[in-house]
Parts: C-alpha cells; sequence; structure tokens
C-alpha cells in the first residue's frame, strides 16, 4: 500500500518485527527503517522458536504508564502474578498492547472494555473459550488496585510525562523503551512530601479545606531540583502548583529592592523613616499600622517594614529594580509603579526559588532543572539539559544582602518553639492582601527552597494568618531532618563584618546588646 500509493500510509508488522523494533530501533516511520526491520526480523526467525520470540516479546512490550511486561503489569493492575490472571484479565492486556494511550485502563476504563470484549469475542468464536467462559469474562468488571499516588513526587512525573511528549512525541514516549535521569534526591523527596502534606493536613483542620499549595528545593549552585510537592493530592488534582500556579511574591521581592539599592550606593546601615506615605490615592501601611520612626534599611528589611521599603525602591529607581530583578530571572511582568516594592508581580514557584537563590548563591543565577538527560532505548541521548548559569549581581551585593536575609531566622524559629538545626540558614516571608498566599523563601547553604500555601480559588486563608506560621513551620521540619553537607555560607572576602546598632545605624562595640548585628560592608 505504501509503494502503491508512493508515501507512508499505513503500517504492518507481525510480532518479531516489534519485538526487533522495540528491542533495537525506534518508532521513526521510514522505509531505510522498515527494511533494517525486515532483515533484523529473518535473522531473529532463524536463531530463536516461535515460543522463544513470544515470550521475549511479551516481557518487553509497553503497557503505558512506565509497565512493561505483562508480569509489571499482573502486578500493577491486579497485584497478582502473569500465570494468576483470568482469561478476561488476559483480555484486557492483549487490548492495552494494540495502543496503551488509548486502551489502557487506567485513563480509558470504557475503550480498555470495548477492545477486551472484541478481543473475548473472537477467542469465543475460534474455539479457543467456551461460551461459559465468554459470559463470565464479558461480565467481569476491571477491579483495578488503587495506585498511592504520594509514593514519589506524583506531580513532577506528570509534568515530565507532559514536557517529553512534546519533546519526543507519543509514540517515543509511551513504545519507545526511554530512560529518565532526574535531578531529585529520594530522601530529600520524602521528608519534603511528608512535612507539607502533614502541615497542609493540620491547616486544612484548623482554617478550611480549599487550602493547598507547593512546594520546591534546588542545589544553589547547580540549580538541580532535589525535592518537588505539586500539591496535597494527586489523584484529587494533578494541577502541580509549582510550575503552573501564578501568586503573588508578597515580600519576597523586597531584597531585590535593597539590592538594587546597594548597586546604587545605599547602605543596610543607612537610616530612613518609617513614617506615613501617601501617593495621590495610595496610602500604605505596615502590617502592623504602626510607624516607627527611623530605623536603619537592615532592620527594616529583616522586619519586612512596608514603608522604608518603598522609600528605598523609590532611591534606587523602580527602573533599576525592575532591571536587577530581570537579571535574577524574574521573567513575569512588573508594573513599573511604588507597589512594586511590596512584591505586586505574579510568579511561579519555579520562577520563585531560581531567583531567590542569586542571594544565596554569591550573586550567580543557576536555572532550576529536574532532568538530567533521557536516553532512548538503545543508550543514546535524545534530550540533556542545556543549563543557564550567569552572574546576576555581585557577590558583593549579594553577600549583604545575603546576612540581612539571616538576622529573622531565630526569631521565625523561636515563634514555632522548636530547636534550632544547627546550620547557617537565611529566609524571608510573604504574605499577600487578606492572607490569600503565604510564601517563604529559605536556604542553608546546600538547599534552597521555596514554598507556598493559598487556595486554588485565590480565596482568604483566613484572618491575620502568616507565612511565619504556615509556610515557614514546613521549612524547619524539611532543614531538621535531612542531612547538612555545609553549614556555613561563603561571602565575598571584600566584605567586612562590622557591628552596627541596627536601629540607629550607629558603629558598636557591644555584641552582646541585643540591637547590635553584624553587618556585611
Amino acid at each position: 500500500m505504501n509503494l502503491y500509493h508512493g508515501r507512508k500510509v499505513q503500517g504492518a508488522s507481525t510480532i518479531t518485527q516489534q519485538l526487533v523494533r522495540l528491542l533495537f530501533f525506534d518508532a521513526s516511520k521510514t522505509f531505510k527503517r522498515k527494511i533494517k526491520e525486515q532483515l533484523f526480523s529473518i535473522l531473529v526467525e532463524r536463531q530463536c522458536s516461535k515460543e522463544q520470540i513470544l515470550e521475549t516479546y511479551l516481557n518487553n512490550v509497553y503497557f503505558g504508564y512506565g509497565i512493561y511486561g505483562v508480569q509489571a503489569a499482573a502486578q500493577r493492575f491486579w497485584k497478582k502474578n502473569i500465570e494468576d490472571v483470568t482469561i478476561s484479565e488476559a483480555a484486557l492486556l492483549a487490548s492495552i498492547m494494540r495502543s496503551p494511550q488509548h486502551f489502557s485502563p487506567i485513563h480509558a476504563p470504557v475503550s480498555s472494555i470495548k477492545r477486551r470484549n472484541v478481543i473475548l469475542k473472537k477467542m469465543h468464536s475460534l474455539g479457543f473459550i467456551s461460551e461459559e467462559e465468554l459470559n463470565n469474562g464479558l461480565e467481569q468488571e476491571l477491579n483495578l488496585q488503587d495506585v498511592e499516588y504520594s509514593s514519589v513526587a506524583p506531580h513532577l512525573k506528570e509534568s515530565i510525562r507532559i514536557f517529553l511528549e512534546d519533546l519526543v512525541g507519543k509514540q517515543q514516549l509511551y513504545a519507545g523503551g526511554l530512560t529518565i535521569q532526574t535531578t531529585l534526591n529520594l530522601k530529600n523527596q520524602q521528608i519534603a512530601q511528608q512535612a507539607f502534606e502533614q502541615k497542609i493536613a493540620e491547616l486544612k483542620q484548623q482554617l478550611h479545606q480549599g487550602i493547598d499549595g507547593g512546594l520546591v528545593s534546588i542545589d544553589p549552585e547547580t540549580g538541580e531540583v532535589r525535592a518537588l510537592v505539586g500539591g496535597f493530592n494527586f489523584k484529587e488534582s494533578k494541577f502541580n502548583r509549582v510550575l503552573q500556579a501564578r501568586r503573588q511574591m508578597g515580600s519576597v521581592f523586597k531584597p531585590f529592592v535593597y539590592a538594587a539599592a546597594l548597586e546604587k550606593g545605599a547602605s543596610f546601615a543607612d537610616l530612613e523613616i518609617d513614617e506615613p506615605f501617601v501617593e495621590g490615592a495610595w496610602r500604605p501601611q505596615n502590617n502592623n499600622l504602626q510607624f516607627l520612626g527611623p530605623m536603619t534599611r537592615a532592620w527594616a528589611l529583616s522586619f519586612s517594614n512596608n514603608i522604608v521599603t518603598i522609600k528605598t525602591l523609590l532611591y534606587a529607581g523602580v527602573d533599576h529594580v525592575i532591571d536587577l530583578a530581570k537579571r535574577c530571572h524574574v521573567i513575569s511582568y512588573m508594573p513599573s509603579y511604588s507597589s512594586l516594592a511590596l512584591g505586586c508581580v505574579d510568579v511561579t514557584l519555579f520562577e520563585t526559588v531560581g531567583c531567590f537563590n542569586v542571594f544565596v548563591n554569591n550573586g550567580k543565577y543557576v536555572e532550576p532543572h529536574y532532568i538530567k538527560w533521557v536516553k532512548n532505548s538503545v543508550g543514546d541521548k535524545v534530550y540533556k539539559a542545556s543549563v543557564c548559569k550567569e552572574q546576576a549581581i555581585s557577590p558583593y551585593i549579594a553577600g549583604q544582602v545575603a546576612r540581612v536575609l539571616s538576622f529573622g531566622m531565630k526569631r521565625l524559629q523561636k515563634l514555632i518553639g522548636k530547636k534550632w538545626f544547627g546550620s547557617e540558614a537565611l529566609g524571608k516571608t510573604g504574605t499577600t492582601n487578606n492572607s490569600r498566599t503565604c510564601v517563604f523563601c529559605g536556604a542553608t547553604p546546600d538547599l534552597t527552597t521555596a514554598i507556598y500555601i493559598g487556595c486554588d480559588n485565590n480565596q482568604s486563608l483566613g484572618y491575620k494568618i502568616y507565612a511565619s506560621k504556615t509556610a515557614f513551620p514546613i521549612w524547619f521540619e524539611i532543614q531538621s531532618k535531612i542531612a547538612k553537607k555545609k553549614t556555613s555560607f561563603y561571602y565575598d572576602p571584600k566584605l567586612r563584618e562590622t557591628l552596627v546598632n541596627w536601629k540607629t545605624g550607629q558603629l558598636s562595640s557591644n555584641a552582646a546588646d541585643p540591637n547590635t548585628v553584624s553587618l556585611l560592608l
């Protein structure tokens, strides 16, 4: 038919040809591949019996969802060995082999049953089964065992599936025997999932059922994703809140404002006045609805003061703040208004962890990624991660911001009443208007994590619900359980430890004074 039409209009394969394709070739529809496949099939037929060929085929054929071979399929669908399946179940397996994407009972149960019934009727017409066996088979339910979706990173697996479907095509993905090397650390992933799910379940009981969120952790130097939790329950929602949800950054954006000001010549020891601010009809307030007067920029960032941050943005220039944020790979639209200082920019959590990591990684941006490489059935790489790495801001600037971001960590720890886990850390909380989104970005020297808590419909979490009591405890629980390779941050050697009274901005010689902090200047 193909020769007659002068083009590829249809395909046909014996079991031997299909086996040869599974083991030795890709699924490209070319005459060259088909001729090679036929030649290899002749060699296989000469060396192996029909029974050996069929057995090898059945042990390698793809059933979708990463399931290869009839034994694996029987275990996945019914938790039984292949020799124990019923006639109806065997017919179902046969139906799936034709096209897992169309006949898998996992996502297409109706089509799967229809195809199974066609096979059972054919078996009966050919005399392989009796009429009683036919009727019993037609009446049998699928009876698939439930899958434990919370096994390992189900939201990430689904995102990888979608990515590869676009990259290599459905045929290659579902029948090509791909090997996918991810960047996940299994222990980190399990700890992160457990901490996240436990806290979300607690918040659902304390607040309301609509609460969900996402979490992603990366290696600061490489950008490799070590853990990713896309939501509370994958079975109920496949929506990946790390990669797909867009939420406001809130106060997590503030470090970029101060970094831009430092580039313009400001210092964290500079004094600024916290006082009523008016810009047209806009009258922003601090979270505590109070104005505290003079304070250093270090105090303002650590305690997330809104007014001083707005003034700092105006000092740096909103365009310069936007430019710096873009250098740090905040790729979402940023409005050129003073309100940008308070984080009114919608981003994904994946975007957030990458840009925040600049302060952890001495000013260098590394692109977060969760796939290292993908190989086909013969070991050739069909994809290799190409990671963007660039110096976004100077280590001198990044180090100053990082040091100030470390000051609030012990305060947060005291709020939740837990013992510190024995490593340097830095972080920033953010809570948007009416507590719609609670965000926390935190880091130790070997792990940067971003977490958000919020409802998919963007409704309020409740009255005065903050990241310090929602997102931060998840991060702290994870850091308390994972091993620390490094416990101290590296800072640019040009920076000098300087004791400063962070209320007055004056140099201090009394390290025991609670208002004395060690700035890097």
